[in-house]
């Protein structure tokens, strides 16, 4: 079973159109990617969605999706996030955050690296930073960075996930984007 949500933006149903139409294709690109070349039947498939941010013209939410396929040793799970600039009428990558030219990619690979030694994970080799498009949400006032399955670390850490406080980025971040109205008090 495969849960997904519908957008309802009354202001401008074909901006409400292009929102729903992303999140149908994500769902659709996960449960491909779910199901792939693999030779076994699926045995179980749940997906799953979470509202991270519902606020200041800010909409972001992740998909999850866990299968496991016959004889297995363990199901799988992948969470995409999508996040929606209400107020531009844009789908936001990672790099859509931050002022241009900034080397956001630098800052917060230094700031997930920092939590890696503070939490001490295990990683599959060394940290060699995010990449300019990693999976990423908004949650309130936070960026969260996360990776998948086996990108970072073992099976056993899960998907592995790095809030960071606006603030921290305060410096960095495009004032008229998503981040930027979130770090405003108001």
């Amino acid at each position: 079973m495969v849960y997904y949500p519908h957008v309802s933006y009354k202001w401008d149903h074909l901006w409400e159109n292009e929102m729903n139409e992303a999140i149908k294709e994500q769902v659709q690109k996960q449960i491909a990617q779910q199901v792939g070349e693999m030779p076994t039947t699926v045995e179980e498939m749940l997906g799953l969605y979470e509202i991270k941010n519902n606020q200041r013209q800010v909409l972001s939410l992740s998909l999850s999706n866990y299968t496991y396929h016959q004889k297995a040793a363990h199901g799988m799970t992948t969470i995409q996030s999508l996040t929606f600039d209400i107020e531009k009428k844009k789908l936001c990558t990672l790099k859509d955050l931050f002022k241009p030219g900034s080397n956001y990619v630098r800052r917060l690979s230094a700031l997930v690296d920092i939590q890696i030694q503070e939490r001490d994970l295990p990683t599959l080799g060394d940290f060699r930073g995010i990449s300019p498009d990693q999976d990423f949400y908004i949650a309130d006032k936070t960026l969260v960075i996360y990776f998948q399955l086996y990108e970072i670390t073992p099976y056993v850490v899960g998907l592995p996930m790095f809030p960071i406080s606006v603030f921290d980025l305060a410096d960095i971040i495009d004032e008229s984007g998503p981040l930027g109205r979130l770090a405003t008090n108001g």
